[in-house]
């Protein structure tokens, strides 16, 4: 870990965008892309180290050794990766929910289906408790997403709650930290701080964020250590349960305005035959076997390596 090339960090920030771009769609999670692209561990792992780092290393041997012990290249190559992202792709994606939105779910949901497979393969040995956890898995995403949004609100504790929450959802595969700022009432808040300079909301938001990151990284941490199986299981059901907020054919039941954009806060699946507009079916398969591909695609490029 962290004995890369220049080309190497290159391609880590390259996943980096890739997280980027997916935690831009509301219902699209960071966390699925890294799995998939084999840095989740190594995400969890470094972000755990930042603690120890700060408290222990940077007093006793400097910056340095703090820097080494983090991973810090590493973590800098990514967040990199997911700042340009966002920066870059966030208008073409935002353009693409709003006008071409049964094609790019449609990518998004062969890929989703192509990333069960994939997580659910590193399993080495499956009983019944692997079996109950990822169906306990897919039982809480399902609920996540079938929640109706509370209502805008800008306590500064449950603004901290929410930027811890959302943090978590978006390390966790399947769940999309922004469809959580949503669900919670707080995406407005949020938004709204960043275009006014609101520095104490922004800061309450950033250090929930960083409280959440923390503890959860820790936690997830020892989980893979001790029962990495079960935690793979859950981790798959996960994204098994996050695939209905995915699907390409939905009709809008309620919509909310935020900064001038209108963000679907209810929504119902429906099939491609009752979907109200174009259903551009075939479009829409090719999209999902593309998004599919793409998965073990980038599955044989990594073992090629």
């Amino acid at each position: 870990m962290g004995n890369r090339n220049l080309i190497q960090y290159l391609v880590v920030t390259l996943k980096g965008m890739a997280m980027g771009a997916a935690d831009v769609v509301p219902g699209v999670s960071g966390g699925t892309i890294a799995f998939i692209s084999g840095i989740y561990e190594e995400l969890i792992y470094s972000i755990n180290q930042i603690g120890t780092a700060v408290v222990k290393t940077l007093p006793r041997e400097g910056i340095s050794a703090a820097w080494k012990q983090v991973n810090g290249k590493f973590l800098l190559s990514l967040f990199l990766g997911i700042a340009l992202s966002v920066i870059t792709l966030a208008r073409f994606i935002s353009w693409l929910l709003e006008n071409e939105p049964v094609l790019l779910w449609s990518f998004f949901f062969g890929l989703v289906v192509a990333s069960v497979i994939f997580v659910a393969r590193a399993i080495s040995s499956w009983k019944l408790a692997t079996l109950l956890m990822l169906v306990l898995g897919a039982a809480i995403a399902y609920y996540i997403t079938q929640l109706p949004p509370v209502e805008n609100t800008s306590s500064l504790p449950y603004l901290f709650l929410s930027g811890a929450l959302a943090i978590c959802a978006m390390i966790l595969p399947g769940i999309s930290g922004a469809f959580i700022l949503v669900l919670l009432g707080s995406y407005k808040t949020v938004l709204d701080a960043v275009h006014e300079r609101d520095l104490l909301i922004i800061g309450t938001v950033f250090l929930g964020a960083l409280f959440g990151l923390l503890s959860f990284a820790r936690l997830l941490k020892w989980m893979f250590q001790h029962y990495k199986d079960l935690t793979l299981a859950l981790l798959t059901g996960f994204i098994i349960g996050s695939l209905s907020k995915i699907w390409p054919w939905k009709v809008v039941l309620e919509s909310r305005i935020f900064d001038e954009k209108r963000i679907p806060v209810l929504e119902e699946n429906v099939s491609p035959l009752s979907y109200p507009g174009e259903p551009q079916l075939l479009w829409a398969i090719l999209l999902a076997i593309a998004g599919f591909s793409l998965i073990f695609m980038l599955e044989k490029l990594a073992a090629k390596k």
